[in-house]
This record gives structure tokens, C-alpha cells and sequence, in this order.
């Protein structure tokens, strides 16, 4: 069955890095675009980075412009998010999705990022 397994959160100090993975199985990674969103508690899920089917485009909402790098490796079926100077305004809980181009769309389950003293 399809699944998309976010890891690599944690709890780290502003100005600190994470990163995060996301692992996917039942479905052929390479022909789907990978995003990541977060959802802040009180929030709205809102888009952060999108990553094209063999990682040479990139996306980033201008919030986490030049802090975030967005990657894939096709052949380990993953995606990362690199998140570097982190603010105390990047803690949610991270998901990322997978979607095709017939509409497909699949979900992780999210892993929390919280950034505090």
C-alpha cells in the first residue's frame, strides 16, 4: 500500500538545523512531485517547498527562502528538507505529499518541528 514516512524532527534552538526525510513505497516515486506543508497549531496547513520529479526544480515559500533546501533521491524513494537557521515561527508539524499529474495525491502522517530555548 502506498505510504510516505516523515522522520527527522525533533525539538532544536533558533538558529539551529534539522533535517527532514520523507520515505515513500507503493507508488513509482519518480512520477510524482514531491511538497512539503506545515501546519502551525492555531493555523492553516500552508505549502513550503515543492521538489520536481528528478529534483532540478525546486520551490520555496518566501518565508523559508534561502534557510530550506528541498531534494530527492529516486532511487531511495526519498525526499529531504534541509531546514537551517530555524526560527521559533518554522515550529509545526511537517508533512510532505506526493501528487501526479492525474490527480493523485498522498499524504504523510506528519513529524513535529519545534524550534525553542
Amino acid at each position: 500500500q502506498v505510504q510516505l514516512v516523515e522522520s527527522g524532527g525533533g525539538l532544536v534552538q533558533p538558529g539551529g538545523s534539522l533535517r527532514l526525510s520523507c520515505a515513500a513505497s507503493g507508488f513509482i516515486f519518480s512520477n510524482y512531485v514531491m511538497r512539503w506543508y506545515r501546519q502551525a497549531p492555531g493555523k492553516e496547513r500552508e505549502w513550503v517547498a515543492t521538489c520536481g520529479y528528478s529534483g532540478s526544480i525546486t520551490l520555496y515559500a518566501d518565508s523559508v527562502k534561502g534557510r530550506f533546501t528541498n531534494s530527492r533521491d529516486n532511487a531511495k524513494n526519498t525526499v529531504f528538507l534541509q531546514m537551517n537557521s530555524l526560527k521559533p515561527e518554522d515550529t509545526a508539524v511537517y508533512y510532505c505529499s506526493a501528487d501526479n499529474r492525474r490527480g493523485q495525491v498522498y499524504w504523510g502522517q506528519g513529524t513535529q518541528v519545534t524550534v525553542s530555548t
